[in-house]
């Protein structure tokens, strides 16, 4: 229940400088870093303003916002409107007004709102749910209208990221996969990388170096090249028999019957996307292009056709030594902060796998 900051000592070692008490536990933080205020969202559902001094020692109320009937999933702050944006486990996304610290609007959902990613510029709003779902709204003053829906994952989103120059939308889940979705594109690219052995619980992608990087909850911290062509992931194919062999599937009754042949399971190639049976698809290989960094199932003509290059990793993979629960990243200085759930903050300098150079803005700490 409490909010700490910590500065960096003249020993290198960092202490709490502030420690505030809150009345219920605290689900969601959002920092803004020119105007140091601070927004902290509760398991009541209420957000808290805060104001921090500029040595960072004192921390000022300001006032608290009724923003949701349950906890607090994720915050956002717009200076240039001045409002705050969260969304809640009570299914909905509200805006609300910092200067009057009245309730502009909401829009309700049929899961539990999980996180969300808005762009400043053109006010439209990405919320992801525990359906899996991730919707885009425009919002305005007192209303919003839904956009479009985005589905693609297999279990519910945990984290986004929106980059607004090249206008792309990073979704992390707990189906332990990213998805990149090319928004400015408007062709419905979609780009699948699947690295993570656990729900991956934050993204963050670095515009300058084309990098993001991705934690989970297993501790597994990934970054991923960005700057390269990769290939969409197929649809997976729908059939009644192996698209190889031509075997029947299981449920496939009538050729069972008239070849006299038990059913076989359907599987699915992931880089052709065809329908086949285990025979069929009896190899396994990584295919980084198509964001595959380890082993999938692949039939075997597919297999013949990945050359051993084309099996090289687009990806580096660090252990963080923590379950991370949440991940934060200082792009300018090329410092990144895990929080896991040991209660341990761990900061790291990222910059040897991020790049360092004064091309990319990085400096060396």
């Amino acid at each position: 229940r409490t909010i700490r900051v910590w500065l960096k000592r003249d020993s290198g070692q960092y202490w709490p400088s502030i420690y505030h008490t809150m009345s219920s536990p605290c689900s969601a933080m959002a920092y803004h870093h020119d105007s140091r205020r601070i927004f902290v969202g509760q398991d009541n559902g209420a957000i808290m303003e805060f104001h921090i001094s500029e040595d960072f020692n004192k921390m000022n109320f300001v006032k608290t916002y009724p923003a949701h009937q349950n906890r607090v999933s994720a915050i956002t702050f717009c200076l240039t409107s001045e409002w705050v944006i969260s969304t809640g486990h009570d299914k909905c996304v509200s805006w609300m007004c910092t200067r009057s610290g009245s309730m502009l609007g909401r829009h309700y959902f049929t899961s539990w709102a999980s996180c969300l990613q808005y762009d400043h510029e053109t006010r439209h709003a990405f919320v992801g749910d525990y359906s899996g779902q991730i919707t885009l709204l425009k919002l305005e003053q007192n209303t919003c209208s839904v956009i479009t829906t985005l589905k693609g994952h297999e279990g519910s989103i945990t984290s986004l990221w929106w980059d607004p120059v090249q206008r792309l939308l990073f979704s992390g889940a707990s189906d332990h996969s990213i998805i990149m979705w090319d928004i400015g594109g408007r062709k419905g690219r979609t780009l699948l990388l699947q690295g993570h052995h656990d729900k991956v619980q934050a993204i963050c992608y670095i515009q300058l170096t084309r990098q993001l990087v991705s934690c989970s909850a297993d501790g597994g911290i990934a970054v991923w090249n960005m700057d390269i062509s990769r290939e969409e992931a197929p649809q997976w194919l729908e059939s009644d028999s192996c698209q190889k062999c031509e075997q029947p599937f299981f449920w496939n009754i009538k050729q069972m019957w008239d070849t006299k042949t038990l059913g076989l399971r359907q599987h699915h190639c992931r880089k052709c996307g065809q329908a086949v049976c285990g025979k069929c698809s009896t190899k396994r290989s990584s295919y980084p292009i198509m964001g595959f960094e380890f082993q999938v199932r692949v039939c075997d003509s597919c297999f013949e056709s990945i050359k051993d290059e084309d099996r090289t990793s687009l990806a580096t993979f660090h252990e963080g030594k923590h379950n991370i629960s949440h991940m934060s990243m200082d792009i300018s200085r090329g410092l990144m902060v895990t929080c896991g759930s040991d209660r341990i903050v761990k900061i790291w300098d990222m910059t040897p796998v991020v790049g360092c150079s004064l091309a990319t803005g990085f400096s060396s700490r």
